[in-house]
Formats: structure tokens, C-alpha cells, sequence
């Protein structure tokens, strides 16, 4: 920002700024390149997966993204590197179910009006729905819980039809034959975001047959991410959510980048 405005004064020619802002948008680590900007352009910044990387990489990672002070979000982790966070980052809110890691941005940013409904099936599929709380919560919009509402007891789903049909966005977490994403869509009128989950044995294949079922539904307009992602459905659920705020002129993706601007 200060460059840009030492640019708008004429004090740096045009030149001398587009010569700085070639290497600013990544931070090289050596094993990680990372995307410095990517809250500039979508309101929030690159989201670390802790799969595959060792401690090293992971501790060095949070470390340059932490000093940026745009917050930053670790999916995936394990027993060891959570520890290792939890010792490098006493300040860090560490989610065993989720696997999730989460230090708040310098700043806290603006809570939506919007709100989302996470549904799982079974309560086995919980991690992944938690998974995709804390996504939401990082992001400023607001979520409610229902859990262990499946076809195998569908009158569960009942008693929270009001709370369905006042959601912005919903997202359904089911393992299993992945019905209950079928049941969801054809009862709300917001935008439903389906996961299907690894949980179940034999046929399940590891989340296949949910996947399969979810793509072949016949409730219209029911979005499918791919299986166990919690963090992407939660990050689509959050982007309804600033859409509709931005229709409705309050916290918008928009708003949330010119803030982050104003403070990196």
C-alpha cells in the first residue's frame, strides 16, 4: 500500500515499483515457495497441508506465514507435528478431531451475518465436518453443528428443518451410501455443498460409493468436493456466504482484501 501511494504522489516512478512487485507476491524457503499474496487477491492467505511435509518444513512454513500477520491455517496434522506446534506456537489453537491448526491474523477479521449448516450422517464423519468448522471459523462466517442426523434414522433431520431453511449454505458430511447429501438438497433452498467421507467398510471403498452417489443425485444444484474435504467444502461454503453479503452491502470478500491490504 505504501508503495502504491508513494507511486499515486509520484515520489517512485512506475518502473522502479513494478521492479519490487515482481518478487514480492513469494517467500522462498528452499523446500517451499510460498504464495505471500494469495490474501491480496481471495481475502485469505495460502492454507498450509501438513501431510507429506516433515516438522522442519512445517515449523518454517508457519513461521515466515505467522510473521505476515494475515493468520495462518494447517490442515491434516498428526500427533508429532501437532506437538511440535503446539511447543513452537503456544499461541496456535490446535484441533485434535479436525487435525487442524489456526493462529488468528493480527487483526481480527469481520464475522459475517450469513451463517452455514454443517450436517453430518453419522458421527463418524465428524472430523471431516470439523474440519470444515474451523475453515469457517478462520474465515470470519459463522457455522452450526448438527451431527449423526443419516438415512438410517431420517426423522433425526426433523427437528432442525427450520435451522436448514434459514442457512445461506449448507454443508452435508456422509460416508456410506452418501444419501443423506440427496435428502439435504432436496429440502433446502440455499446452496448445498456435499462431502463425501471414507467412512464405511467393504463396498464403501474408501469413499467411493458416497463420491459416486453425491455426483449421480437428482436434488438439483448439489455441489460435490472430493472425498474427506472438509477444508474445501468449508472454503466454498464461505465464499456463498461473502456473496451474499456483497449483495447485501455487509463484510464482503472484497472488503476482507482491502483490509488485509491495508495492514500487510
Amino acid at each position: 500500500m505504501e508503495l502504491l501511494q508513494a507511486v499515486a504522489r509520484g515520489d517512485v516512478p512506475a518502473e522502479a515499483a513494478m521492479a519490487q512487485l515482481a518478487g514480492a507476491p513469494v517467500a522462498e524457503l528452499g523446500e517451499a515457495t510460498l504464495d505471500m499474496h494469495r490474501a491480496l487477491r481471495q481475502g485469505f492467505p495460502e492454507v498450509v497441508l501438513a501431510s507429506g511435509k516433515t516438522e522442519a518444513q512445517l515449523l518454517s512454513i508457519v513461521e515466515r506465514l505467522a510473521a505476515a500477520g494475515q493468520g495462518v491455517l494447517i490442515t491434516r496434522l498428526d500427533d508429532a507435528q501437532r506437538a511440535a506446534l503446539r511447543n513452537s506456537f503456544p499461541q496456535m489453537a490446535l484441533h485434535e478431531a479436525a487435525r487442524t491448526g489456526w493462529i488468528e491474523p493480527t487483526e481480527a477479521r469481520p464475522v459475517t451475518a450469513g451463517r452455514v449448516l454443517v450436517v453430518t450422517a453419522g458421527t463418524s464423519d465428524l472430523p471431516v465436518a470439523q474440519e470444515a468448522m474451523v475453515t469457517l471459523a478462520a474465515y470470519g462466517v459463522s457455522a452450526d453443528l448438527v451431527a449423526d442426523v443419516g438415512v438410517a434414522g431420517v426423522h433425526r433431520l426433523t427437528p432442525h428443518l427450520p435451522h436448514i431453511q434459514q442457512a445461506t449454505a449448507m454443508v452435508v458430511v456422509a460416508g456410506m451410501d452418501g444419501a443423506l447429501a440427496s435428502v439435504v438438497g432436496g429440502i433446502a433452498s440455499c446452496p448445498v455443498i456435499a462431502v463425501p467421507t471414507s467412512t464405511g467398510y467393504g463396498a464403501s471403498m474408501g469413499g467411493l460409493s458416497a463420491l459416486l452417489a453425491m455426483l449421480s443425485s437428482c436434488a438439483a444444484g448439489l455441489s460435490v468436493v472430493n472425498i474427506d474435504n472438509g477444508f474445501g467444502a468449508g472454503v466454498a461454503a464461505a465464499r456463498v456466504v461473502l456473496a451474499v453479503e456483497s449483495a447485501r452491502g455487509g463484510v464482503t470478500q472484497t472488503s476482507v482484501v482491502k483490509e488485509v491490504a491495508a495492514r500487510t
